[in-house]
């Protein structure tokens, strides 16, 4: 289970990667650089589209494009030939501080977009984070409150459970929810897994295809796997300090991409780098959003 390096993309932030089937190609993103990538599997030839604000998260929509999370809010994007990465608004979020930006974010099983808001200086430890829920032609809707940094979300493969994260280091909590799909609405709060009891920050997350979440343990170099019951069922390493989101992909869904961060006290040289592991387990294809 030895981790590849397939791109040493050298992100600030790297996040939100995609599988895209019928490109047999790897999406994901650059926070902080506002950048979109993607990665040919067949080719190996990466591509970049620079953006006009941070991007924190991305989704496929239902017509063959990209919505995504970006600093004010819900975008629709489209990649030019110029390398540019033109942003459409298609709902803003008022944030309650001017230094605010969406961060994790992905849909659920009906194609909602849903998308979690951070202050930019962790070391504020400010809990102003609020989890939205945005559904095309709606305004987006703040459903959870009190979050320093949101992360980690995921739905189960029915769509009745939904996973969510605290991964500043004064709260590395992972919670589970009773999920109504009719309506997009959490409830029944829970402690899933308390983060603190293991290596790493809970980072961003993936589930397969037997219900196990998968979370990045930022800090620690690890992808922790979670049965549905909150056991620690395996760790997978990285050659990196800072994973940061996980996602299925391959022509069977049975290879883990890893993103990662690079920052100026990265100690490996791989940094930032975006990583391939075979978990021994299938995962799920990435929900698109309903246009």
């Amino acid at each position: 289970m030895q981790a590849e390096l397939i791109v040493d993309a050298r992100n600030a932030v790297g996040e939100s990667p995609v599988w895209v089937p019928d490109e047999n190609a790897l999406y994901w993103v650059d926070i902080p650089n506002g950048v979109l990538q993607r990665w040919d599997a067949a080719s190996n030839q990466v591509k970049s589209w620079k953006g006009p604000q941070m991007l924190a998260c991305i989704a496929r929509d239902d017509q063959g494009g990209w919505v995504a999370g970006m600093e004010t809010g819900f975008f629709q994007l489209s990649p030019r030939d110029d390398a540019g990465l033109e942003a459409t608004s298609l709902a803003g979020v008022e944030h309650t501080r001017t230094d605010m930006r969406l961060n994790d974010g992905r849909c659920d099983r009906q194609g909602r977009f849903w998308a979690g808001s951070m202050v930019l200086n962790m070391g504020a430890n400010a809990a102003e984070g609020v989890l939205y829920r945005y559904a095309s032609g709606q305004a987006p809707h703040a459903v959870l409150t009190g979050f320093i940094t949101p992360n980690g979300l995921a739905f189960s493969p029915d769509g009745r459970t939904m996973y969510l994260s605290d991964s500043h280091p004064n709260m590395q909590r992972i919670w589970a929810f009773d999920y109504d799909a009719d309506t997009g609405t959490p409830s029944n709060r829970r402690e899933f897994v308390d983060m603190n009891q293991h290596l790493g920050r809970p980072d961003g997350a993936a589930i397969d295809a037997e219900g196990c979440y998968w979370i990045c343990a930022n800090d620690a170099g690890l992808i922790h796997r979670f049965t549905p019951d909150g056991r620690l069922d395996r760790s997978l390493a990285v050659p990196v300090k800072k994973p940061t989101m996980c996602a299925f992909g391959g022509s069977q869904l049975d290879t883990l991409f890893v993103t990662s961060i690079r920052d100026d006290h990265s100690e490996h040289s791989f940094a930032g780098g975006v990583f391939a592991l075979n978990p021994g387990v299938k995962g799920l294809p990435e929900p698109t959003f309903t246009l």
